[in-house]
């Protein structure tokens, strides 16, 4: 397939690289331009102008700052043919992305970015961390493989991101309708806590609206604990050897899950 990928940052390189290799043709955008995206190699991984990840592909992927998708060209997607699912990995961060008032009353985070760029979205890749994702996959039917929650209204665009998610080493969870994708939102039982399709199906039931904004809080002041060392290693991807990211353990705390 050809894959548009809008942001090249940590999740986003690491798309770009797992599809690529897979035989994907990659065409991968940021808001600095391409010549800032080091890693493409012009081959499996084009880096492109922000227009061009969403004109001639098969799928496009969303992966920026949650708070700068009403910062995307209203006119973005225009070319785009409306068959082609468009996949968001974002997560909502009050803290880092501003207010939005209508997520504060309720609004699921996938809801409103398919609101700011004018079609339905698929929500997929958001709730693991980049370190498991980039060292965790693992090939399909593997025992212990960690799931990834889908929630869409399309369901052949469920199935393209199954697919996709099969690919980068890991297993699928179907969470239901893309309103109900607060269920994997920051703080919820299946954010970042690595678990498998059968664990994930409990955790998917066990989601409270109310309670995942107290965690997703509480998970925050936690993490801020951790200090600069910690934050300078999840920013810059340069995990030294034996790195175990500790975030995993502090939202399955929160939520009841025994630690790994």
């Amino acid at each position: 397939m050809k894959i548009g990928i809008i942001g090249a940052g940590a999740i986003g390189e690491t798309l770009a690289k797992k599809l690529s290799n897979k035989g994907h043709q990659i065409f991968i955008a940021n808001s600095r331009g391409p010549h800032t995206i080091g890693f493409a190699d012009n081959e499996g991984i084009k880096a492109v102008e922000l227009q061009d990840a969403a004109k001639d592909v098969d799928v496009v992927i969303i992966s920026i700052p949650f708070g700068k998708v009403a910062e995307l060209p209203k006119d973005l997607f225009n070319q785009l043919d409306e068959n082609v699912p468009v996949i968001e990995t974002m997560n909502y961060f009050p803290l880092r992305d501003g207010l939005i008032e209508e997520i504060e009353n309720g609004k699921s985070h996938s809801v409103w970015v398919s609101e700011q760029i004018g079609r339905p979205v698929v929500k997929a890749f958001n709730n693991i961390v980049t370190h498991s994702f980039r060292k965790f996959g693992k090939p399909s039917g593997t025992p212990g493989r960690i799931a990834l929650t889908v929630s869409a209204d399309k369901e052949n665009w469920k199935r393209i991101a199954f697919q996709i998610i099969d690919e980068t080493g890991f297993d699928s969870y179907d969470a239901g309708s893309l309103a109900d994708s607060w269920r994997q939102q920051p703080g919820s039982p299946p954010y970042c806590t690595d678990l498998t399709v059968e664990e994930m199906a409990e955790a998917i039931k066990r989601s409270d609206k109310e309670q995942t904004i107290i965690n997703r809080d509480l998970s925050n002041e936690k993490i801020a604990e951790l200090g600069k060392e910690y934050m300078d290693i999840v920013l810059s991807t340069n995990y030294p050897d034996g790195f175990v990211d500790p975030v995993i353990n502090i939202y399955r705390s929160i939520n009841g899950i025994p630690l790994k």
